[in-house]
């Protein structure tokens, strides 16, 4: 049977976006906040990956004892995620657990960031910070951020820097929880087998007098520059190199000829970058990618290399971005195409893929895409519609950065 798209918005703002797969054997669902690292006060900044830890540390009912139970109890499986533009909630179910697994998210979404709690967590935060500082790649990432977007929040870190976890109040996390988390600023997403006006009416009851918020974000484009910036850390045996330069946003349609771009350039199986790099032994890895943001996005590719190969390895890697403009082909265009339908259709497949597609979707651009229209666009890209979108980024300005033992 053809899948259904659904669409409610409850008396207090909350969205309720639903695709219906009479066929499928499971339901997913999800509450999206459209809020991450880049809607945070540098003085707080961070809080958005803390309250996501806060979350399972149990509401006015339940403990965090009782937050896993009773997902464990039904058989969900179930998770959260924080980024730069989002956090999400979620859990998978067989459909006759429907109505548990939306009350138990409704209550995870209203954290009663109890005092103790949120002491005990900040230390498990702040050693998650000093892991992920032991991290080359991460430390990298984040100072690439910092680097190409500049003063935009943008730069943000999701984790935060530790001074400012160290210093945040309890008060100040409530504070941006009340002004963030509720209806006008999160959608809740639902897929598979269901009866959408039931998940209304579950919304409504365990949801319906959540208050609205109004968190904005209105935000001016970042202002690039081309920039290089080399860091030492003697105790390294490996170079480790990351660009980044801009590229279409999540509402640009042209997100699609820029993943299929990135796939030819460097996905890590028979792109330019392995056959150019990888193959010939002159970088371990060799990646390049695309990120679309709220309001502009962006291409990166990260290499790691031994140091006496780095300066190699990037000449190379610059020419082929340059010679990629002069000799696209059909054939490896198709490839590409292929491999990311493939993607597409197998995470569609099941109502938790689709549920966090839709989810996203909805908090970027309010409005549905079916696996059809995905599809459509993507096959509809050409090497002509390539080469276009390299007129519109041709990958100027770009911001490098290096770690290595110097």
């Amino acid at each position: 049977m053809p899948l259904k798209f659904h669409h409610q918005t409850l008396s207090n703002g909350l969205d309720i976006v639903a695709e219906i797969n009479p066929d499928a054997h499971s339901f997913a669902a999800g509450l999206f906040v459209k809020t991450g690292s880049r809607d945070e006060e540098s003085s707080i900044n961070g809080v958005s990956h803390f309250l996501e830890h806060m979350m399972f540390k149990g509401s006015d009912r339940y403990t965090w004892e009782d937050v896993n139970r009773i997902f464990d109890e039904i058989g969900a499986r179930y998770n959260a995620f924080t980024s730069q533009e989002m956090t999400a909630y979620y859990a998978n179910v067989l459909p006759e657990f429907t109505e548990k697994a939306v009350e138990h998210l409704a209550h995870l979404l209203r954290p009663a960031i109890r005092q103790s709690d949120f002491d005990t967590e900040k230390k498990v935060i702040l050693e998650e910070i000093a892991m992920y500082l032991d991290d080359p790649g991460h430390r990298l990432y984040e100072k690439l951020m910092e680097l190409h977007f500049g003063n935009h929040p943008l730069s943000q870190s999701v984790l935060g820097p530790a001074e400012s976890i160290r210093n945040l109040k309890r008060d100040q996390m409530a504070g941006y929880f009340n002004s963030h988390y509720g209806p006008g600023n999160m959608v809740l997403s639902v897929t598979g087998n269901m009866d959408f006006n039931e998940v209304v009416k579950l919304a409504e009851r365990y949801m319906g007098l959540w208050p609205k918020v109004q968190a904005a974000r209105d935000q001016p484009l970042p202002l690039y520059k081309p920039q290089e910036q080399d860091l030492v850390d003697a105790k390294l045996n490996r170079c480790y190199t990351m660009g980044m330069t801009p590229g279409p946003s999540a509402q640009d349609e042209r997100r699609f000829a820029a993943r299929v771009l990135a796939d030819v350039i460097g996905d890590s199986d028979g792109s330019r970058f392995y056959w150019a790099l990888v193959d010939n032994a002159i970088a371990e890895d060799a990646d390049f990618g695309f990120y679309p943001h709220d309001g502009c996005g962006s291409f990166y590719f990260a290499l790691t290399t031994d140091p006496k190969r780095t300066k190699q390895a990037m000449k190379i890697a610059l020419d082929e971005l340059q010679r990629i403009r002069r000799d696209l082909n059909n054939d490896e265009v198709d490839r590409a195409k292929n491999k990311i339908a493939s993607g597409i259709v197998l995470q569609g497949e099941v109502p938790l893929g689709r549920m966090r597609s839709i989810g996203s979707q909805w908090i970027y651009n309010k409005e549905y895409r079916s696996l059809e229209q995905d599809m459509e666009t993507l096959l509809a890209v050409t090497p002509k519609s390539l080469q276009q979108l390299m007129d519109d980024f041709s990958f100027d300005p770009m911001t490098i950065v290096s770690l290595g033992p110097g």
